[in-house]
Formats: C-alpha cells, sequence, structure tokens
C-alpha cells in the first residue's frame, strides 16, 4: 500500500521507499527510514501534499513522492 492510501490518523509503518538515490537521500534528511512509523496528520486538497509525523517530526511530503512510500498497517 502507498502512503497516498492511509487514513489520517493512523499509525502505519514504511516498509521502502522506491525512487532513485535523491529522494531516498532528501527523505533520509527529514528522518524518514523504512522501518518507521509515521502518521498523516493532514492531506492538502487539490492534490496538494500531505503533512506526516515521523520520529516527533512533521514533514510535508509531495504526492509524486508519497506514491513512492510503501507502508502496511499496524493494527
Amino acid at each position: 500500500m502507498q502512503l497516498l492510501e492511509a487514513l489520517n490518523g493512523k499509525w502505519v509503518r514504511v516498509l521502502r521507499v522506491e525512487g532513485d538515490r535523491a529522494l531516498k537521500n532528501r527523505l533520509a534528511q527529514h528522518g524518514l527510514y523504512p522501518g518507521d512509523l509515521v502518521r498523516v496528520l493532514r492531506t492538502a486538497p487539490l492534490d496538494g501534499p500531505l503533512l506526516v509525523e515521523a520520529n516527533g517530526r512533521e514533514i510535508a511530503i509531495g504526492r509524486s513522492v508519497a506514491e513512492n512510500i510503501f507502508i502496511e498497517d499496524i493494527e
């Protein structure tokens, strides 16, 4: 399942990130790694970014990036 499909407020685990090294490095700079728990706080309207919480930080992730982040439900 992609991060885009996560329900607001629900905790999920990042399984993997698909994409080039630049994308993975950018997410690592924000402290987002496979195995981390994340929660979608808000989804902006009109194809705007997702605001997620990960490791005590809030991170805005564009939809094109979020579709490359694969997750699993933890509940």
